[in-house]
């Protein structure tokens, strides 16, 4: 897709760690009594499942250093 991006793209802050992947089922490799996959639901440690983080915040000090 060429052309300018939309403003919600742009806005949007993707966590780094999950690019936007935030759950995934995971299977554990085998089946059940009733042919179905087993499979566990895992959540991303970052962005808690969400996808997005919030930006950070700019930590500014309010000491004065003498000279």
């Amino acid at each position: 897709m060429t052309g300018p991006t939309s403003a919600s793209q742009s806005l949007t802050r993707v966590c780094p760690d999950c690019d936007g992947f935030a759950s995934v089922k995971v299977t554990l490799g085998g089946r059940d009594r009733n042919g179905h996959l087993r499979t566990i639901t895992a959540h991303c440690s970052t962005c808690h499942g969400t996808g997005t983080r919030t930006a950070r915040r700019l930590h500014t000090s309010t000491r004065e250093v003498a000279a």
